[in-house]
């Protein structure tokens, strides 16, 4: 009876964390599909390892855990925030299919890694910093003036600029920013040629 609870608080926490966290903040229907089959997949072959009667079933267990978490099959790419969900999925799994004698303890790791995951995804969490990829119509070698630019054109304060290309046949940069869109930008910022496109 322990175990089937156990199953039931897994699918329970999935059905939450993929329902109810991911698929509405990020309306990625694909990698529900994925969430759900690697949950189900793990709590499976975790149940029948864990009854091995020489103690290797645990081991095994926990061995599918570590390959899953290193390797990243993944034919499209994943943000980071999508990885988490996959191993918070893992975790779900292992912990619905391994008995740590009461059921209530996996339970409550179970709800701590849902909460975990609803406030460390929250919207309201750093929501003013953005990441993208700016094409510049302008070679600027200059970190400080590149600096200003991209402060000026955001209109936003740059925390990080890392340049990923400087072509100074095409007179074009291509830049790497992190920033604050809603923070406050000195007017006396100097200015520089504008951008002729942005990738996020």
């Amino acid at each position: 009876m322990p175990r089937l609870v156990l199953f039931a608080i897994d699918i329970c926490a999935v059905v939450l964390l993929v329902f109810g966290l991911y698929f509405p903040r990020h309306r990625r229907r694909d990698l529900v599909v994925a969430y759900l089959g690697v949950n189900i997949g793990v709590l499976a072959v975790a149940s029948a390892l864990s009854t091995s009667n020489t103690g290797a079933g645990i081991g095994l267990g926990m061995a599918l855990f570590g390959v899953l978490s290193i390797i990243r099959l993944r034919s499209t790419e994943l943000d980071q925030h999508e990885v988490a969900y996959y191993f918070s999925a893992l975790a779900l799994g292992l912990l619905g299919a391994l008995s740590t004698g009461s059921p209530w303890l996996n339970g409550g790791l179970m709800a701590l890694i849902v909460l975990v995951m609803f406030l460390g995804d929250h919207r309201r969490l750093f929501r003013s910093y953005r990441h993208q990829v700016l094409v510049l119509d302008s070679a600027i070698t200059d970190h400080v003036t590149l600096v200003a630019h991209l402060e000026q054109l955001l209109n936003a304060r740059v925390h990080s600029a890392t340049v990923q290309r400087l072509d100074l046949v095409n007179e074009t940069t291509v830049v790497d920013v992190r920033y604050a869109a809603n923070a406050r930008v000195p007017a006396s910022a100097p200015s520089a040629p504008a951008a002729t496109g942005a990738r996020r």
